[in-house]
């Protein structure tokens, strides 16, 4: 049973965005998630490259603890984001800040290879972003 403390370590990871809205993009680096008190601090570090823009570095930062349904997440400031159950194959979550929806679909199934799939729609905003996080 899959719980916040297999998640902790480096990870490789690769992001591809599809807008619908603006350009494509790519985010290619690394992600910590670090114990700090009773949970993790998850810190993403790379290069992204949106459309013909020159690469820039990327970097963001979230709160992963248990709560919710397994694991909760919070942004660097310690606002709610979502929480997901990581014990099965699949979780979903959906956040809401308004206007904007974001969905996202985390996939377990090939551990310790593991997606996140988000999708966002909104008055000004549409994007598809998947992220594939592989052990380093």
């Amino acid at each position: 049973m899959r719980g916040l403390a297999d998640f902790e370590g480096h990870w490789r990871l690769e992001r591809r965005i599809e807008n619908a809205v603006g350009p494509d993009g790519r985010f290619t680096g690394q992600v910590s998630f670090r114990p700090e008190g009773p949970g993790l601090i998850v810190d993403e570090s790379g290069t992204m490259k949106l459309g013909q823009q020159p690469p820039l570095k990327a970097e963001r930062r979230y709160l992963w603890g248990t709560g919710g349904r397994g694991i909760a997440v919070r942004f660097a400031d310690g606002r709610a984001f979502h929480d997901f159950d990581p014990a099965g194959g699949w979780a979903e979550a959906t956040h809401y800040c308004d206007p904007d929806r974001y969905e996202v679909v985390y996939d377990f199934t090939g551990w310790p290879y593991w997606r996140a799939e988000w999708r966002v729609t909104g008055p000004r905003k549409g994007y598809w972003m998947g992220s594939l996080y592989s052990p380093m």
